[in-house]
């Protein structure tokens, strides 16, 4: 079966966030989807077949870590969308509908530049007190906080160098109560994005447990920073060492993520 890595939410190879891609054309065993994760070792692989006889949807779509099977990811769905457009497997312009196992459906459309738009349930961040020890764990002063449903906190810091310069503690941010910790600021005037962010989970992400660019952080991101500049269209860059752009517009209790993907392989999974 067709396996690609897509590099998601950037116009240039090597940057923005990886993600594998499996091409399905039937059912497979999650065990198995499992272990081909990870045999990538992506912070997800994204599993695509078709599904017939659905009204609302076209595709199947789960995502998988190395570790475990997720309930929602930005960029991996962006990658899958970008494969399927990009093999020929959907139309040019056509949306594509994904069935999910724990997110509902999920609608991507491409428009004539190749920009791809998500759909998604926003995610707002409810405040939150400061958890103790997690200053200390950025080694930054925390001006505000928040923790959403997916139990995610967002934490904002006086400014964008403070985000950029970032040195966490990666064993104490493990400690906090949390899936992941969003850090996010104001951006600087000037520049081609509104906010700054990165994303930590050490607890479920490999390596160092840093994110390259989170779609799913977006959906708390997108309402947060709506309503402090009053705006319900932005764009995001999530300043991790690979970097990448993500455009946000709050359309009610929906979030629009919007980026481009390439491809960077496109083989045969043979196991």
């Amino acid at each position: 079966m067709r396996m690609l890595v897509v590099d998601a939410f950037t116009d240039r190879p090597f940057a923005g966030n990886p993600a594998g891609v499996c091409l399905l054309q039937e059912a497979a065993d999650p065990g198995w989807m499992q272990r081909v994760a990870a045999e990538m070792k992506h912070s997800e692989t994204a599993f695509v077949r078709p599904v017939a006889g659905d009204r609302d949807a076209d595709f199947e779509l789960r995502w998988f870590t190395p570790l475990v099977e997720v309930a929602l990811c930005g960029h991996a769905t962006l990658g899958a969308a970008h494969a399927l457009y990009s093999t020929g497997t959907v139309a040019a312009g056509r949306p594509i509908r994904f069935r999910t196992l724990q997110s509902g459906v999920l609608t991507v459309t491409q428009d004539e530049a190749g920009v791809l738009s998500m759909d998604f349930p926003a995610c707002p961040a409810e405040p939150a007190d400061v958890p103790e020890g997690l200053a200390e764990a950025l080694g930054a002063r925390v001006t505000a906080a928040g923790r959403n449903v997916q139990n995610d906190l967002l934490v904002e810091l006086a400014g964008e160098a403070d985000v950029r310069g970032l040195d966490p503690d990666m064993r104490a941010v493990a400690a906090i109560d949390a899936r992941g910790v969003i850090v996010t600021a104001a951006a600087d005037q000037g520049g081609d994005h509104d906010f700054v962010s990165r994303f930590l989970a050490p607890r479920v992400l490999p390596g160092d447990g840093e994110d390259p660019v989170t779609g799913s952080a977006h959906c708390a991101l997108a309402p947060y920073w709506a309503e402090r500049l009053g705006r319900d269209t932005m764009t995001g860059f999530q300043a991790s060492p690979r970097g990448g752009l993500v455009r946000v517009a709050v359309r009610g209790d929906r979030v629009v993520l919007s980026g481009t993907a390439v491809t960077v392989l496109d083989g045969d999974l043979r196991a």
